[in-house]
């Protein structure tokens, strides 16, 4: 049986879209999952990126693409209110909520729907504390151990090759993306073709422009 660690932070619509599909997706496979929350902004500094959000046209796009995706996909989704918002505090509350950092399928699915489902302000603070009554947290959102955890979170996914979320990381490779979902199950099928040569010859590819080495 594999084991997939399944990178995400509730900021992002697409990690929202592959959470929901994922069991669709792998159906008949033997897998289990341990969802890691993490910051994207700290992904996104450590790669001089900027997020699709800040990017106006294709903030447009993304907004325009998950709402059709979710229709596709038979899924609720309504844009919060604000968004791009601060998503710290649900990334600590989920991971408050295990002794590990690594909150179970039950939390991530609340946190997903309190942020994708009703259309309202996800960092709203009377929200957040109904939120965390509900959910109970073993400890405090703020209490040290979880900012620890949760940037180890971060650290562990950079030193893994994680760029973004949603991202799959399992054998030491990472599948980045909604629309990797398929070539994940192809690769733990067994397909011959994620072979080394394969997989890692893409990296010894010249290019024309200088690359930003981290």
């Amino acid at each position: 049986m594999k084991h997939l660690t399944f990178y995400l932070d509730f900021i992002s619509p697409y990690a929202y879209l592959a959470f929901h599909a994922l069991p669709r997706s792998l159906m008949g496979l033997s897998y289990s999952v341990t969802y890691k929350p993490v910051f994207l902004g700290a992904l996104l500094k450590h790669n001089a990126m900027l997020g699709p959000a800040e990017v106006p046209p294709k903030r447009d796009w993304v907004y325009r693409q998950v709402l059709w995706l979710a229709r596709q996909q038979g899924l609720v989704l309504q844009m919060p209110a604000v968004h791009p918002f601060n998503p710290l505090a649900l990334l600590r509350l989920a991971v408050a909520t295990q002794a590990q950092g690594t909150p179970n399928r039950y939390v991530c699915e609340t946190l997903f729907k309190h942020v994708w489902e009703g259309g309202l302000d996800a960092a709203d603070p009377v929200r957040l504390a109904q939120l965390t009554a509900q959910l109970s947290p073993a400890r405090l959102a703020d209490d040290p151990s979880v900012k620890t955890q949760l940037k180890d979170h971060a650290d562990e996914a950079i030193a893994a090759g994680v760029f973004g979320v949603p991202a799959i990381e399992v054998d030491g490779k990472v599948f980045w993306g909604l629309d990797s979902l398929p070539m994940l199950r192809n690769y733990l099928e067994g397909d011959a073709w994620f072979s080394d040569a394969q997989w890692n010859g893409v990296s010894d590819l010249p290019s024309g422009i200088p690359l930003v080495r981290r």
